[in-house]
């Protein structure tokens, strides 16, 4: 359950102006506090929900808001954007918003950015979201102990909390960023952006080892990404909350499509995605075309970069953003996940499976996921063998169909409500870990 809404405020400096901005926990007299009471912290944006971090973070706070008291604080560069404010305060009423008015760099002006912040010793990833007024906010509110808890939301977020806080804090890991990091230094070709990711591969290696030692407990999404951030930092406390799933209504029954549609969605401007689709265009679609030549593949996502812009030809589709991606899905014959780099889990192959689409991945874009080959989906990591697959199920329908009911069977038992029972609980141990006294607090008079 949620407080009274407040409003959106462009400049929350410090308690004081977070509390005459707010109607969430600070009003006395027309705000109930529910449950647990949480700061969650995200750098950049919420809205729109069209990321995999973002879907896992809206989901499980959604669901957090039944039973607790939930402050997002969400700040963001560039323009004040006053449409984004409003729609997060309806999303998620008593939400905060920050402009830090830094410039929302092209990328001529981040690589500008990039240059200037080189020598410092934390990775540009987490360099370039810190912001002053956002520390000095978090830590007069951890501070005054106005939450029960707090969740930094990705390690993008981490720089906003010091040491000696009075109050727990949890760092949402949604991917293990060094081993992000070096999988990209090892797959791209270019010298330069190489040596750059080496460079802040070996930042974050440095900073994350000694960000996980730094939180009171740190979720991570599948139990790969935890025996990684094992080895980092043995001494630190890390639990699992794997990825969840969509089950909408079945979706309609879209007819045989003629020609069959290869489909891959995600953030286009995403590196592991656009190292995705020029692989899967290079080395795997002309073995698939070489049997089924009317076949198109479709590669939708918002901000495609301009190497994937080029990948455009009659038979590859590149959408950019689209009203709809379920559209996209409905219609296609078969989803792939062609991935190389990557960390985390991906949603989108739950969300796949969960609308009834046979899925072909390579092992590393189904990382972490509680899936199994050969049963809800197919793995395959060489071009051959990967193309094999998806010939397989364009020519097969009845093997099609059976990993499309196979693919449901299995996300429906990662609905989102299972989900984040597993982070409130995490939620509940950690601050009766700090506070004993916690479960015999009377909380309506706790503010």
């Amino acid at each position: 359950m949620l407080c009274l809404p407040g409003f959106a405020c462009n400049r929350v400096k410090d308690l004081a102006t977070w509390e005459s901005c707010s109607g969430h926990g600070f009003a006395r007299i027309t705000c109930k506090i529910t449950g647990v009471r949480i700061l969650w912290v995200k750098a950049g944006k919420l809205l729109p929900v069209d990321t995999g971090g973002k879907i896992r973070s809206y989901r499980i706070l959604k669901e957090l808001e039944r039973g607790h008291t939930v402050s997002l604080l969400s700040y963001y560069n560039g323009k004040r954007d006053l449409e984004y404010e409003a729609a997060i305060q309806a999303e998620l009423p008593g939400a905060h918003s920050i402009c830090t008015g830094m410039p929302d760099a092209s990328v001529v002006g981040e690589s500008v950015y990039y240059l200037r912040r080189l020598s410092k010793s934390a990775p540009f990833a987490v360099t370039k979201f810190a912001h002053g007024e956002v520390r000095n906010l978090v830590t007069a509110l951890l501070g005054a102990r106005r939450f029960d808890i707090a969740v930094c939301d990705f390690l993008a977020a981490s720089s906003n909390f010091g040491d000696g806080l009075q109050t727990p804090v949890i760092l949402f890991q949604h991917n293990v960023e060094t081993v992000l990091w070096q999988r990209m230094a090892s797959r791209e070709k270019n010298p330069a952006k190489r040596l750059v990711y080496r460079i802040e591969a070996a930042k974050m290696k440095r900073y994350e080892s000694a960000a996980l030692a730094r939180f009171d407990h740190v979720v991570a999404v599948s139990e790969r990404d935890q025996q990684w951030m094992l080895e980092m930092s043995p001494n630190s406390a890390i639990s699992v909350v794997p990825t969840g799933a969509d089950t909408p209504p079945a979706m309609p029954a879209a007819a045989e499509a003629s020609p069959a549609k290869i489909v891959f969605t995600g953030s286009m401007d995403w590196e592991p995605n656009i190292d995705g689709v020029e692989f899967f265009c290079r080395e795997i679609f002309p073995r698939v075309r070489n049997e089924f030549p009317q076949v198109i593949f479709q590669i939708v996502g918002r901000n495609p970069a301009a190497q994937v812009k080029r990948l455009a030809s009659a038979s590859v589709e590149v959408t950019g953003a689209v009203a709809s991606v379920e559209d996209y899905v409905r219609d296609a014959t078969v989803m792939v996940v062609p991935l190389r780099i990557g960390g985390g889990t991906r949603l989108k192959i739950f969300e796949a499976m969960a609308r009834g689409k046979a899925v072909v991945s390579t092992t590393i874009g189904a990382e972490g996921l509680d899936v199994q080959n050969g049963r809800d989906l197919i793995l395959a990591d060489d071009p051959a063998n990967f193309a094999g697959a998806i010939c397989r199920l364009l020519r097969d329908g009845a093997t099609r169909r059976k990993y499309e009911q196979a693919g449901v069977a299995c996300a429906v038992q990662h609905s989102w409500t299972r989900v984040a029972k597993r982070f409130e609980d995490i939620l509940q141990r950690t601050v009766e870990a700090w506070r004993p006294d916690y479960s015999d607090r009377p909380l309506a008079a706790a503010m």
